[in-house]
C-alpha cells in the first residue's frame, strides 16, 4: 500500500486549464497592429512595422505566473492553418527572470472579441490563462 501511495505521489497530476472561449483564428497583420488589454489592464500595442509597446502585459515565461512586462520590441506572426500565433521579443531583458522572449500568444475569436492567449504558470497548479482581448475589426 505505501508503494501505491508513493507511485501516485511521484506522478504527480498534470492538468492544463483550457483555452479561453472563442475559435482559432487566422488573423491577417493589420488586424494584430492594435493595442491587447489584459484582465488586469495591461496592454500590449503591436505596431504594423512589426514594433511594440508593452505596458504591465501579462506574459508566459518559463512556469512562472502572475508575471508582467513592460517595454518596447518586436513582434512576428506565425500561424498554421487554423491559427494566428504571435512571438515578442523584448528589447530588455525581464528583471526577475533574465529572459527575453516570453511564450507566443494564439488568436481566438469570440463574437465581437479578438484574443490573444497563453497559458502561464505550473500545470501543476491548474494554471491560468493570460488573455488580451481587442473589438474586432
Amino acid at each position: 500500500m505505501l508503494a501505491t501511495a508513493l507511485a501516485l505521489t511521484a506522478c504527480g497530476r498534470l492538468t492544463v486549464m483550457p483555452p479561453p472561449d472563442g475559435e482559432p483564428v487566422v488573423l491577417k497583420r493589420a488586424e494584430l497592429a492594435t493595442t491587447w488589454t489584459d484582465a488586469d489592464g495591461g496592454t500590449l500595442t503591436l505596431k504594423q512595422d512589426g514594433t511594440f509597446v508593452a505596458d504591465k502585459v501579462c506574459v508566459a515565461v518559463a512556469w512562472e505566473d502572475g508575471l508582467t512586462w513592460s517595454g518596447p520590441g518586436t513582434w512576428g506572426q506565425g500561424s498554421n492553418k487554423k491559427q494566428s500565433l504571435v512571438g515578442v521579443t523584448f528589447d530588455a531583458a525581464h528583471p526577475e527572470t533574465g529572459e527575453r522572449e516570453p511564450g507566443p500568444y494564439a488568436a481566438l475569436r469570440h463574437g465581437k472579441v479578438l484574443k490573444l492567449w497563453v497559458a502561464i504558470g505550473d500545470p501543476d497548479n491548474d494554471y491560468p490563462n493570460c488573455v488580451l482581448t481587442s473589438p474586432a475589426g
